[in-house]
């Protein structure tokens, strides 16, 4: 099957703040297959706080929770093949999953373990502060590889932090890289933030160089998860699509019409569309 098949991906900047959003669509624009066709949007401001930047916290995350849901039925109504959400705590995964239709939901968190552990053994996860230790952890123990995960390491940066100071913010990347390798023995570092973009390559280079010439891979978790709804999107093609029995079984949809909700379309604050390439068939 050709890489240029036809995909029309949704990327969900789950923060609510939309100037982030460009930083996703060059991410897109520089790793799509030729044939996808990328939109990467950002939530309705009137009912997500426009100028959060941030899910750190729960109590931030737990004002998208609605809204992602609502964007992974929206996602199902204009025919996405698939749907990201952007954030490394993969907010609201299991219930968007549940309403999206034909529409694969996939997130940071589970994309970038899965392909680490393609590569590797175990893995590292590098975190911005201390803070997200725990909710993480969870997430990697309830995903099942509480046995691959080598080590958290913490630089100590707010997530606006990583793109304000670029070189504090890879220095300090390649020290808990450093120690994720010799001191946790890990053999893959995974990036767990989304906007840690673009500083995996130096990363990479520099770990292999650390390790005598021996590939370290870096998984940066915003490519791994679009590169992700890519390939669940080529799988569609062969039947591979999500389950709707048991756990997975979806609301009926004469009860959603009967409580009146999920009834409207879901309107999203700003929207980047990256086109398939022209040369693409």
């Amino acid at each position: 099957m050709p890489l240029n098949t036809n995909i029309k991906i949704m990327y969900l900047n789950p923060a609510g703040y939309s100037s982030d959003d460009q930083i996703f669509a060059e991410m897109a624009r520089a790793y799509k297959y030729p044939g996808t066709a990328a939109d990467i949007v950002s939530f309705n401001p009137a009912t997500v706080p426009p100028k959060m930047t941030d899910l750190e916290f729960r109590s931030y995350e737990a004002l998208t929770i609605a809204d992602t849901v609502k964007a992974a039925r929206q996602a199902s109504k204009e025919g996405y093949d698939a749907m990201v959400i952007g954030c490394f705590y993969d907010p609201a995964l299991a219930d968007a999953r549940e309403i999206s239709g034909d529409t694969i939901v996939v997130a940071p968190c589970q994309a970038s373990i899965m392909q680490a552990m393609t590569i590797a053994n175990n893995f590292s996860i590098i975190i911005g502060e201390d803070k997200w230790r725990d909710q993480m952890r969870d997430t990697v123990y309830r995903y099942g590889y509480r046995d691959k995960l080598a080590s958290f390491e913490s630089v100590g940066l707010r997530v606006e932090e990583f793109h304000t100071d670029p070189e504090r913010a890879i220095a300090l990347m390649k020290e808990a890289g450093r120690r994720a390798l010799t001191r946790s023995h890990a053999e893959a570092i995974i990036l767990g933030c989304t906007m840690e973009i673009g500083f995996y390559r130096e990363l990479q280079q520099f770990l292999t160089e650390e390790s005598g010439g021996r590939n370290v891979p870096v998984i940066d978790c915003s490519i791994a998860a679009l590169k992700a709804a890519e390939d669940a999107a080529l799988r569609k093609r062969i039947g591979w699509t999500n389950s709707r029995v048991w756990g997975m079984r979806p609301p009926p949809e004469a009860e959603l019409a009967r409580f009146d909700i999920f009834q409207d379309d879901y309107r999203f604050g700003n929207i980047i569309r990256v086109p398939a390439d022209s040369t693409a068939h």
